[in-house]
């Protein structure tokens, strides 16, 4: 028998039922927490830019793109290259800062426990 045990119990016995109960209520309490926190990030905007401000995108936390701004003298025809590489960087920056913002606010609600599949 190990050490502090007593005879006839085994660990883990007694109170167990009431307990998975706890777990559940506290498993059910977060998931209500997290399906809020999406639904607030999923509400919120994010504005990038890229070139100086010369391409500024916004993105919902949704990850759809809201609106592209072009300042008329980044438009060269002779260069579109540059303008497509700065509308992919600001695009890319806003979500990456969507995933970022996610990643944070579920780690608070979580406690910082990975959760595969969740973010």
């Amino acid at each position: 028998m190990g050490k502090g045990m007593k005879a006839g119990r085994k660990p883990g016995a007694g109170g167990g039922k009431g307990n998975m109960q706890a777990q559940l209520r506290q498993v059910q309490a977060m998931q209500q927490m997290m399906e809020k926190t999406q639904e607030e990030i999923e509400a919120r905007e994010f504005e990038t830019s890229a070139g100086g401000g010369a391409v500024s995108v916004k993105i919902s936390g949704k990850k759809e793109i809201l609106s592209i701004n072009l300042k008329p003298e980044v438009v060269d025809p002779d260069d579109i290259e540059m303008l497509q590489d700065l509308i992919m960087a600001a695009v890319n920056e806003g979500l990456r800062q969507v995933d970022e913002v996610s990643k944070e606010e579920m780690g608070k609600v979580t406690g910082g426990i990975n959760i595969p599949g969740l973010f």
